[in-house]
């Protein structure tokens, strides 16, 4: 990462001024800073909101940062999405069972995990804030009308109250990290459903890697597993880029962070007991990979 490479916290910012319409309107008055983070009069968080961000084991002294962007299906309690809790508990609203494998993984890696609890439908963190999906107005066939025609303000509160706060607390610890010198190796946790329309037939791994432009710790990971006969996959059902994506691309690739983004099917982690085999397998293997592959030091420019 150059120094003339943006912040993320800038990037969100810069942004939300391109989205058009919604970026080119400011809101009044100035947030109030508290102990949750902004929060704009008539913005999206009301008082007793809870902030967005969840930070477990933080100072741990893992290599390991876990991030899981899609972590809860919470939404402001003043914001009309209209959409049920039905539709909020589906793949749609969050990534199901993603949180808690974060969780496990986190204590059993002794690695710090920050997660964000507001619903993806809310705004995605894991997109760039100007993308058409960042606050998406039909996913998977349902309509979500609070998303049909944000006003301005609205968008932009929603950028500054949950997006900016999260991935600030991200840049933060990364930003904490490399000033003691400490190599880190970032990894994002998501889930993806058994079945989707766009694929012909059960989607049949269940785990896989994502990579955009650093594949060697997804390759590492996906070739150990394969060895125990797991049909791990590489770049499926997804693929991260830069248009649609955010956590990789700003935070891992521009630091030069060896890096990856797991998939874990849902089905598998519909328990507890699927949850802890998940965690262990990928703690198991995390620290089978790490044994041979050094992690990334830190970049001073960064």
């Amino acid at each position: 990462m150059s120094e003339s490479a943006p912040s993320p916290a800038a990037d969100a910012a810069a942004a939300a001024a391109d989205r058009g319409a919604v970026g080119r309107a400011s809101i009044e008055p100035a947030p109030l800073m508290g102990a949750a983070g902004p929060r704009w009069a008539g913005g999206c968080l009301a008082p007793d909101d809870p902030p967005p961000v969840i930070h477990r084991n933080p100072g741990a002294t893992s290599p390991i940062l876990l991030t899981c962007d899609h972590a809860g299906h919470r939404v402001p309690r003043t914001l009309p999405l209209g959409v049920g809790e039905q539709d909020l508990c589906r793949h749609i609203g969050y990534d199901i069972g993603a949180l808690a494998v974060a969780e496990r993984l986190a204590d059993l890696l002794g690695a710090e995990l920050i997660a964000q609890r507001y619903s993806r439908l809310v705004i995605d963190c894991n997109r760039p804030p100007h993308a058409p999906d960042a606050m998406p107005p039909r996913v998977d066939g349902t309509d979500i009308p609070g998303n049909s025609a944000p006003t301005p303000a609205d968008a932009a509160a929603r950028v500054a109250e949950i997006f900016m706060p999260y991935h600030a607390a991200i840049a933060a610890s990364l930003d904490a990290r490399a000033a003691r010198g400490e190599a880190t190796i970032y990894v994002a946790v998501h889930s993806f459903t058994p079945h989707h329309g766009d694929y012909p037939a059960a989607r049949p791994w269940p785990i896989t890697f994502l990579f955009n432009r650093e594949p060697a710790l997804s390759h590492a990971l996906a070739h150990l597993l394969q060895a125990d006969g797991i049909n791990a996959g590489l770049n499926v059902p997804y693929e991260v880029d830069d248009e649609g994506d955010y956590g990789i691309p700003v935070h891992a690739e521009r630091r030069g962070l060896v890096s990856t983004l797991v998939e874990i099917r849902q089905d598998t982690i519909a328990d507890q007991a699927g949850i802890n085999a998940a965690a262990q397998r990928l703690a198991d293997t995390l620290s089978q990979a790490l044994a041979s592959f050094p992690p990334s030091p830190p970049d001073p420019a960064s």
